[in-house]
């Protein structure tokens, strides 16, 4: 790219107005600080471009990755408009390819193009040629699969201070790491593909005992269908204050959503009970359309109850109503899935099974042995056992 080319590239991206907030990343702001010191000493600019490098880093030290993932997890109004199907201006469609084309510009560079009479050492980054107009053009095409913004970067979320945080470091599992509870998982998973067919789709409660694979269930179920637009939101009990917020923030988003509460309960008093069970009943303001909420609990009716519970209180008038609005509440789940602890023998094909996976060579009989002895010292048969018992043989 000759100076002058550079100089008009530089200009241009002044005027950027679709994809205006990838212009205050830092890595934007640093290249752009490059056309500033143009005319300063070589010192002066080759420190920039290492700025501009190491601000790289996270993306493989290449500027192309941080150009795809930042134009294609932008949310701006222009793709929002888009995944609604709603009329655009002529000029902010003519404004889009433009920046595109730019964008795409700037995939052609390299170090010694920025750092212009310099023969010595020269820092060199990462740039392979992306067609950012037709990348583009083909996410839009399939955008309730790959959605927009923070959605396209990820298929797991969390909830931090009220906002959806994409989780960084998330859960890989696979349904291909399961050894039994078919029929449980499937009825989680024809369930999922009803939402993303756009049929009606139930709320899911899945109870049970401990380590049977509730939780891992509902992960793999996510990322299984991840590519078909599906993307998982996990969010604690405590959090159910901001349920309502969450649906109205992903209801018009053309993805399909699972809200995930794992080791669910409740005590008979809590104040985030009213929240659920208004989900759960269809409550406007507290359901999407394109949302479901899958729910693990160890108990069956999720609210702790007591003895005490049961006995009459005097200062209740409808005390029979009182319990049964407390035992209900996991009725109001469309689906209830039991995961119970597994018998010897599925036990044993689960340990099998791993054993395997991890090329662990034993004859069945002593590994039978000793796994017996590990779920007894741990008190109880389970899938998590099963692993835990493996692992401790690798």
């Amino acid at each position: 790219m000759t100076g002058q080319e550079l100089k008009e590239l530089y200009l241009e991206l002044n005027a950027v107005s679709i994809f205006r907030d990838i212009m205050e990343r830092e890595p934007m702001l640093l290249f752009k600080g490059l056309s500033e010191v143009e005319t300063a000493d070589v010192g002066t600019r080759l420190n920039l471009l290492g700025q501009f490098i190491f601000s790289l880093a996270d993306y493989n030290y290449s500027f192309s990755d941080f150009l795809q993932d930042a134009i294609y997890t932008d949310e701006n109004k222009y793709i929002v408009l888009k995944a609604k199907k709603g009329e655009i201006p002529e000029s902010a469609e003519k404004n889009a390819e433009n920046e595109l084309k730019l964008f795409t510009s700037l995939t052609k560079l390299t170090a010694d193009d920025l750092i212009e009479g310099y023969d010595g050492y020269i820092p060199q980054f990462e740039n392979e040629y992306i067609d950012f107009v037709e990348g583009y053009k083909q996410r839009i095409e399939k955008i309730s699969d790959v959605g927009y913004g923070i959605f396209a970067g990820s298929n797991m979320f969390r909830v931090q201070e009220g906002v959806i945080m994409p989780v960084t470091v998330s859960d890989d599992i696979s349904p291909d790491r399961f050894v039994g509870y078919e029929a449980e998982r499937k009825q989680v998973f024809d369930n999922t593909v009803a939402l993303i067919e756009g049929k009606p789709a139930a709320n899911i409660l899945l109870y049970g005992d401990a380590g049977t694979g509730k939780s891992s269930t509902v992960k793999a179920c996510a990322n299984y269908f991840a590519d078909k637009g599906v993307r998982l939101i996990e969010i604690r009990k405590d959090q159910l204050f901001s349920l309502s917020d969450i649906m109205a923030k992903i209801s018009s988003n053309p993805l399909k959503f699972i809200i995930f509460i794992d080791d669910l309960s409740f005590n008979k008093n809590d104040d985030c009970f009213s929240m659920l069970k208004a989900a759960l009943e269809g409550s406007a303001s507290a359901l999407a359309n394109n949302a479901v909420i899958y729910a693990t609990s160890n108990r069956r009716h999720i609210v702790k109850e007591s003895f005490a519970d049961r006995s009459t209180d005097q200062d209740d008038i409808h005390h029979n109503d009182t319990v049964q609005e407390l035992l209900s509440l996991s009725d109001r789940f469309g689906l209830t899935v039991y995961f119970e602890k597994p018998n010897k023998k599925l036990y044993l094909d689960i340990v099998h099974a791993m054993a395997e996976k991890n090329g662990i060579e034993m004859d069945y009989s002593d590994m039978d042995i000793l796994a017996e002895r590990f779920a007894l010292n741990k008190g109880s048969r389970s899938p998590r056992t099963a692993e835990h018992f493996v692992d401790s043989l690798i």
